[in-house]
């Protein structure tokens, strides 16, 4: 299987580090093709301070490190992304064009920027379980300062989406239950909760015309926490994943139970392998960024093979 990070992954000069490669070159070349702008003017520290910029920047690193890893070592049989992750997900799954999904990914993030320029954004509370975080945020909801979990990407680890003040009252609370810590993410938009309905609605009415196919690979939706055969259940997943929940190690769980024991994390992070549960039974999960190109590529052939 193929995992894809989603915001909060991206750093600046990324899309510098991948392969020198025709299958990524091809894909930098569409890129610029499609976007109508360099490729290197996406990942600045500049460029990477704008939702658009980083959605659009993922999508490139994920698509052309798949499309890399696929001519040195063959398709994978699954693919799962977080977030935006999804989007190159589906890529690569056969499930929508790329130029098609990067017209669409870079209207995703014009639209979330524009609903939540500002006051809004996500933390990570570690050391506590979904039921504790939800009990806290049930305490500190406002009209005027709303939050909601965004996130359960493992037992103790869950992201809530909000407005800044109900995100600083939640950390000294939750520091207070016992979290070991509260981490503001490098996120400046409130994503997977209600909040992002609209914009969400908004990115549908613009896909009325884009062409969803069946993947060709399975599909996991870490929203839906299930493998998606049609090409319409795709086209949900990825224009409304915005607005509903994550459930990234539940989802995990549920792929390793489908029989897909080797999770290979595309650049640019490890933060899915680490995010990884604990499973039993034979399985592992690796990030090209701590294997290497060659060893990845190793492990997949060999998973094939086995």
């Amino acid at each position: 299987m193929f995992t894809f990070a989603g915001q909060g992954a991206q750093r600046a000069g990324m899309l510098a580090e991948l392969p020198d490669s025709r299958a990524v070159g091809d894909t930098l070349a569409e890129t610029a093709d499609t976007l109508g702008c360099p490729v290197a003017t996406l990942d600045t520290h500049e460029a990477l301070a704008s939702t658009e910029s980083v959605q659009l920047a993922l999508t490139v690193a994920g698509v052309a490190a798949a499309r890399h890893l696929v001519a040195e070592a063959g398709p994978p049989d699954a693919v799962m992304g977080l977030s935006i992750g999804a989007w190159p997900a589906a890529v690569i799954a056969g499930a929508i064009d790329y130029a098609e999904a990067l017209r669409l990914v870079r209207l995703r993030g014009q639209l979330m920027a524009e609903a939540f320029p500002q006051g809004y954004g996500m933390s990570a509370v570690i050391g506590l379980d979904e039921t504790t975080v939800r009990a806290l945020i049930a305490d500190l909801y406002r009209d005027e300062a709303p939050l909601y979990v965004g996130n359960v990407n493992s037992d103790t680890q869950i992201v809530v989406a909000g407005h800044e003040a109900g995100l600083e009252r939640l950390a000294e609370q939750a520091t207070e239950r016992g979290a070991s810590r509260v981490q503001r993410l490098d996120m400046a938009v409130p994503s997977h909760c209600e909040l992002l309905a609209a914009p969400a609605e908004r990115l549908a009415e613009a896909a009325a015309d884009t062409v969803f196919n069946a993947p060709q690979s399975a599909y996991f939706s870490a929203n839906r926490r299930r493998r998606l055969w049609r090409g319409a259940d795709v086209r949900d997943d990825l224009i409304y994943n915005m607005a509903r929940t994550v459930h990234w190690a539940a989802t995990a769980r549920i792929v390793h139970e489908s029989g897909y024991e080797l999770a290979v994390e595309m650049p640019p992070a490890r933060v899915l392998t680490r995010l990884h549960p604990c499973m039993d039974g034979p399985g592992e999960a690796v990030a090209v960024v701590d294997a290497g190109w060659h060893n990845a590529a190793a492990l997949i052939r060999r998973a094939r093979a086995g």
